[in-house]
């Protein structure tokens, strides 16, 4: 479980309780409390947004929420080893020996790529398509992201809308001067739950996604480039330099120091 998304979000739920009850006790928290305003600003964006996006794209976008609290399995350093291993296995026996090696390969991606040099396909067809599935997958992803992006946007949007509502029944009814005051904090609710549906919610999950989504990019552009410099023959010192630049400065480091 990636713990600083579990953290980060008690985090700030609890920072809002504490605004709300500080030098007040726990009660005050009915007053941020409306149905209606919630059943607006919540149920708009959602279904503006299901608007947007055929049901199937909406419901994986709604799961896909699920993703900010699992971890990359990946690791860059064993993924490059990994590599390096298949091409001393290659350099040693030929790339038919690689066939053995792949099937016990977890990642698909790497598996497939392997098992279309043992094919013998040509380079150029090689990168083709596994490019080809790099886009798609990135094409999958990006959809998820979308759809919390937009979320982003139309809960304020909502919220001022259920805003405007509210006002608009309050101006209407100005006779009893006493209600001014608790119907115009209903109507500041909706706002309210706007700003935290985009800011609590919508833009941390869309930007963990997109970290997720372009570390397993990078990822796979390794393995890519591993992978067509098995099938080219190259020498697995070289291999490993030319993908070590792909890892940060200290990453480089660690892995200097196990390889």
């Amino acid at each position: 479980m990636d713990l600083a998304s579990l953290i980060g979000m008690v985090m700030c739920f609890g920072l809002m309780i504490f605004g709300m009850v500080f030098g007040k006790t726990f009660a005050a928290v009915k007053s941020f409390l409306d149905a209606p305003s919630a059943l607006i600003t919540f149920g708009g964006a959602f279904g503006a947004v299901l608007m947007m996006s055929p049901m199937a794209d909406f419901v994986a976008g709604l799961k896909a929420f699920t993703l900010i609290f699992k971890a990359p399995s990946a690791n860059e350093v064993d993924t490059i080893k990994s590599i390096i291993d298949l091409s001393n296995l290659a350099r040693r026996e030929g790339l038919l020996a690689l066939e053995e090696s792949a099937n016990n390969l977890e990642d698909e991606f790497m598996k497939k790529g392997v098992m279309l040099i043992v094919d013998g396909t040509d380079p150029e067809l090689v990168r083709s398509i596994l490019e080809a599935d790099l886009i798609n997958v990135d094409g999958r992803h990006q959809k998820k992201i979308g759809f919390w992006k937009n979320v982003c946007a139309m809960g304020p949007a909502w919220g001022m809308i259920g805003t405007l509502i509210g006002l608009i029944l309050m101006l209407q009814d100005l006779s009893d001067p006493d209600s001014i005051g608790p119907n115009m904090a209903v109507a500041l609710i909706t706002t309210l739950y706007g700003s935290v549906l985009a800011n609590w919610i919508c833009t941390p999950v869309a930007n963990k996604l997109d970290a997720y989504n372009a570390a397993e990019i990078k990822m796979k552009e390794v393995m890519i480039e591993g992978i067509l410099s098995i099938q080219a023959g190259e020498n697995p010192r070289v291999i490993e330099e030319k993908l070590k630049a792909f890892l940060a400065p200290k990453d480089r480091g660690a892995f200097g120091e196990e390889g």
